[in-house]
């Protein structure tokens, strides 16, 4: 297997500050249309589209519907302004040049097990983004649509600690995990402690799962635009992943934002709190609103001190041991023999020991969530 690290100067995600702020209006007007029409906001519909803009629709009797823009927005008036409808919308992507923008997003309806796909045509006006036209379809790929999302938490860190040793978030770890719950109907969000674009490790190019995703534009998207911790509403998801690689050593584990978003989702939805390898450094200060630690009592895994090289420099740079830590403040750690899948569920808490339990842990998590819904 060949190994290679993108990391963030070197990924084509070397974005400027104006470019970041075009994007981020871009994605303001996209937001005030899927908010709009989740909510049932005529008004921030209106603020999205060009006055004269037209829809692009289909329906039973018209395989190209055009609606004008102030017909659509008239479907919503007469429905409770402010009350979510069911409708589930998600940016995929955005490309712009100058003045003029593209972008896709899929919009669900978990009761009717639909999606589907709106392309955008965007245009800078009088200093201010509006939707020109968007054209959509039923995406006939899906099988499964379900409500529940989950949020995968990355690192910006690109190096280990203070040194110059490059590091990044696990590929392979990414794909299988994200894979795994798109198979089964899932929406993954991505969310790290400055939001933007993360460094990259461990990307396997003779692996044709890695490969795929590495030329999957929607994905390499969402990796170039991670939300920042401010952007997430807990309440929208039912589990938290951690996600591996020695940038999980940094940053992550101390931000008090991220520990609150994940112990809102654990703690007040009912959600999974989950970790694969050197993800599981994520856990390892999360309390409980009692002050307990959340795993304390219960069962660990996640990539063992043991099987870390000690004699080498990037060792040198941890700011804890894992297991160590776990251990100390109460955990049982458990993990198998090297290059073996272990995976360790203990009610909502669902910990992976390396990159191959990656797939076994959204599997579990996806069983979990999926049990509920039958009983």
């Amino acid at each position: 297997m060949r190994y290679f690290f993108l990391l963030l100067g070197l990924l084509i995600f070397n974005t400027s500050t104006f470019a970041q702020d075009e994007e981020v209006q871009i994605k303001n007007a996209l937001l005030n249309y899927i908010n709009g029409t989740s909510y049932n906001e005529p008004k921030l519909i209106e603020k999205a589209f060009y006055s004269e803009a037209n829809l692009f629709l289909e329906n039973k009797e018209k395989k190209l519907w055009i609606v004008p823009i102030k017909e659509y927005q008239s479907w919503y008036k007469n429905k409770k302004q402010g009350e979510f409808n069911g409708r589930i919308g998600n940016i995929l992507s955005i490309d712009y040049n100058n003045a003029i923008a593209t972008a896709k997003a899929e919009i669900l309806f978990p009761d009717k097990n639909l999606k589907y796909i709106d392309l955008f045509l965007l245009k800078k006006l009088n200093n201010e983004w509006k939707i020109i036209s968007k054209a959509a379809t039923i995406d006939e790929n899906s099988d499964k649509v379900v409500a529940d999302k989950i949020l995968f938490i990355v690192s910006n860190a690109a190096s280990y600690g203070t040194s110059n040793i490059p590091t990044g978030n696990s590929f392979s770890e990414l794909v299988n995990a994200y894979d795994a719950f798109k198979d089964a109907g899932f929406t993954v969000d991505f969310v790290s402690p400055e939001g933007g674009a993360i460094p990259l490790s461990y990307v396997t190019t003779s692996d044709a799962k890695s490969m795929e995703y590495l030329y999957n534009p929607d994905f390499m998207f969402a990796l170039k635009n991670t939300n920042k911790p401010s952007e997430i509403i807990s309440s929208n998801y039912k589990a938290v992943h951690y996600i591996g690689g020695g940038a999980a050593l940094f940053g992550v584990p101390e931000n008090k934002e991220i520990q609150k978003i994940a112990m809102t989702i654990y703690e007040q939805n009912n959600g999974i709190i989950s970790s694969v390898c050197h993800g599981t450094a994520g856990v390892v200060n999360l309390k409980t609103k009692d002050g307990n630690y959340l795993f304390k009592d219960k069962i660990v895994s996640g990539y063992p001190d043991s099987f870390e090289k000690q004699d080498a420099e990037y060792f040198k740079h941890f700011p804890f041991l894992i297991q160590k830590t776990l251990e100390d403040r109460g955990a049982t750690f458990k993990f198998s023999e090297r290059n073996t899948s272990h995976v360790e569920v203990d009610g909502n808490l669902i910990t992976g020991q390396n990159y191959l339990s990656s797939k076994d842990v959204a599997l579990k998590i996806i069983e979990n969530l999926n049990n509920r819904k039958t009983k």
